[in-house]
């Protein structure tokens, strides 16, 4: 049996290689043991996103909880992560688990791990579980009939999906949006929040909303690259205001503006965060992770904020919003979260609360992002993910770890931060940051300047200085 560790946000495997039915069933027994211990009634919610094998790898799971007595709510159809989240607070279970890799390649599937006030597990608790996965599996799945355990009530078929639309129509102000006179569009990048965005706008404009468990072949992540049909499609077009994308399990988001242009979660971030503060009248603690621009920083200060930075994993953040009054907490990689939902990422609710944004204001969102140019200055940020062997990259931390790096071409490193990775501070507007994947074999190196020629001449010379 393969040694099984969970990353900065779930165990993932490729499938039938490492993520196995053995292999999913070995986690869920440690999952089980940890719950049985923590919970004197326990029960977990769980679900599966749109990848292949999904509903294989829930009942798979769910037979093994059955098998240690827990009680079980299982969702109906294919779920986002947040709804996972949201039913477990909801519910007032114990823990939730989602199948799912989120946005890694097709070949991927994955297990997340939800605590019971709605968001990521901690990083100790997830150790603890992991520690209990023992060497074989030891569940005789063949002797357990999820029908019959339905029938018994051991196990709860639960509509998260519509849970999760009735918080969506408490929680907006849908009839502004739609009466807005504003045109938006949405790609579900084949992911699960394909059928929420359909129900609650069914006349937008919508891309890839459909189940594919292969994704076209490509990684259903939310960034520029993996986005140019969507943003032809917007440019073709002409009369959309603003096109949101999320990916595979609707946790993340990426945005586009009207000519087609998009704009990355650091701008998102510094829109949600005036758009609470100003509009909303709402305060409370901006976190941000390590590998964000610092201009979440300096507008939470000139909005008279307090701030922090933690390491990259929203599971730090979300610590932050369960034992703090925390207004918004944000990654570099679309995982945003705000002050009255829960403490968990959320595509689609980050980008209803853009859509009203815009809608309440009566600006575009080039206007919107205008007004934050004018409170912390224009910028452009890009990222490289450098897929290169193994040597190397422990090579390259390496040297990171001994400050080895002073300058890369013409930038000179003014000061290092390493919170998490390597960021180096190259002046009062540019960085650029190293930083080794938890989840993936990969080099990230992002960068940050006044415009974009800027952020990718920073990243040229960082590759040619790190030699790859």
């Amino acid at each position: 049996m393969s040694d099984i560790k969970f990353g900065t946000d779930g165990w993932r495997a490729i499938i039938a290689k490492d993520f196995t039915v053995e292999n999913v069933s070995r986690v869920a027994y440690a999952t089980a043991e940890w719950t049985l211990k923590n919970f004197k009634k326990p029960s977990i919610v769980i679900g599966h996103d749109c990848r292949f094998g999904g509903k294989l790898f829930v009942e798979t799971a769910v037979k093994v909880f059955i098998s240690k007595g827990i009680k079980v709510h299982m969702a109906k159809t294919f779920i986002s992560t947040p709804m996972i989240s949201l039913g477990v607070k909801e519910l007032k279970a114990s823990l939730g688990v989602v199948i799912t890799a989120s946005h890694n390649p097709p070949a991927y599937n994955g297990y997340k791990l939800k605590g019971h006030f709605g968001g990521p597990l901690s990083s100790d608790k997830i150790n603890e579980v992991e520690s209990l996965i023992p060497s074989e599996d030891k569940i005789y799945l063949n002797q357990i009939d999820i029908d019959k355990q339905i029938e018994k009530n051991n196990i709860e078929i639960v509509d998260l999906e519509q849970m999760y639309l009735d918080r969506i129509e408490s929680s907006f102000d849908l009839e502004a949006i739609k009466n807005s006179g504003l045109n938006f569009a949405y790609d579900a990048m084949f992911g699960a929040g394909q059928n929420v965005m359909n129900k609650l706008f069914p006349d937008m404009t919508f891309l890839h909303c459909d189940e594919n468990p292969s994704f076209m072949g490509q990684a259903p992540e939310p960034i520029a690259k993996n986005l140019t049909e969507f943003s032809n499609l917007i440019k073709e077009k002409r009369n959309i205001a603003a096109g949101l994308a999320t990916d595979g399990d609707a946790d993340r988001l990426g945005l586009y503006n009207s000519k087609g242009e998009f704009v990355d979660s650091h701008h998102i971030i510094l829109l949600l965060l005036l758009y609470l503060n100003k509009s909303k009248n709402l305060k409370g603690k901006v976190v941000v992770a390590a590998s964000t621009t610092p201009r979440v920083v300096r507008l939470a200060e000139i909005l008279g904020l307090t701030h922090d930075t933690v390491k990259v994993g929203f599971k730090y953040i979300a610590q932050q919003m369960i034992n703090e009054d925390v207004l918004i907490g944000g990654e570099e990689s679309g995982g945003i979260a705000i002050k009255g939902h829960i403490p968990e990422r959320d595509g689609i609710w980050m980008g209803l609360v853009l859509f009203e944004y815009m809608a309440k204001s009566g600006k575009s969102l080039e206007e919107l992002i205008e007004e934050v140019y004018g409170l912390v200055g224009a910028f452009k940020y890009w990222r490289d993910d450098l897929h290169i062997d193994e040597k190397l990259k422990n090579a390259i931390v390496n040297k990171c770890n001994k400050d080895q790096f002073q300058s890369f071409g013409k930038y000179t490193v003014q000061s290092i931060d390493k919170t998490d990775g390597f960021k180096f501070i190259l002046s009062d507007d540019e960085w650029l940051m190293i930083r080794p994947s938890g989840t993936e074999p990969v080099l990230r190196c992002y960068a940050e300047s006044k415009d974009l020629k800027g952020a990718i001449d920073i990243l040229s010379a960082c590759k040619k200085e790190i030699g790859v």
